[in-house]
């Protein structure tokens, strides 16, 4: 078996187990009905599948020019950089999903810095990339631009604000960060 054979038939067993362990009504509505093909829609199936799913799927893809497509439509330059976000974000949600310990830790999956992106970004790129701080960055980027107007960075700033104990470096931010276009 190939490697692509190999992580395809890893996905697929990833995405059914998905699908068999959902408690959603309406996916299991849709094995009542049907049994041909053996998965859901994509539309119904990306619902349940966790984003860990979604970034190895992303990562495994074998089509290089999709994933450039994939990335540039989150303007983003490189499919790198996507697969590195998304790696450490599904890293950081497991964190949230379980309950540990985020604001000072070191993360071990870490995203890519680019030094420059087509919207508003950091200019500071000399941040620690293993801490919180540059994650949130990617956040606030990416719903940047699927979801324009969104009140993330100010639900951040008010919350950072209502807490002014919490030691900010320690999560990796430089002093400076409210400044930076992205947190504009």
């Amino acid at each position: 078996m190939s490697r692509e054979e190999r992580l395809f038939q890893e996905n697929i067993g990833s995405v059914e187990r998905e699908l068999h362990r959902t408690r959603e009504e309406f996916i299991k509505d849709h094995f009542k009905k049907y049994d041909d093909p053996p998965f859901p829609p994509a539309w119904k199936t990306l619902e349940v599948v966790s984003f860990g799913v979604l970034s190895k799927m992303y990562y495994n893809f074998s089509d290089i020019k999709v994933k450039k497509n994939v990335a540039r439509s989150l303007d983003l330059p490189q499919h790198k950089i996507l697969e590195s976000w998304a790696a450490s974000l599904a890293a950081l949600r497991n964190c949230c999903a379980h309950h540990a310990r985020m604001w000072n830790r070191n993360y071990p999956v870490t995203p890519a810095i680019p030094a420059k992106l087509k919207n508003a970004w950091i200019s500071n790129t000399a941040v620690a990339d293993n801490k919180l701080y540059i994650q949130l960055c990617c956040i606030a980027y990416l719903l940047n631009n699927i979801l324009p107007g969104n009140t993330f960075t100010q639900t951040l700033k008010a919350l950072i604000a209502a807490y002014p104990n919490v030691d900010t470096t320690a999560m990796g931010f430089p002093s400076d960060w409210k400044t930076e276009a992205l947190w504009q």
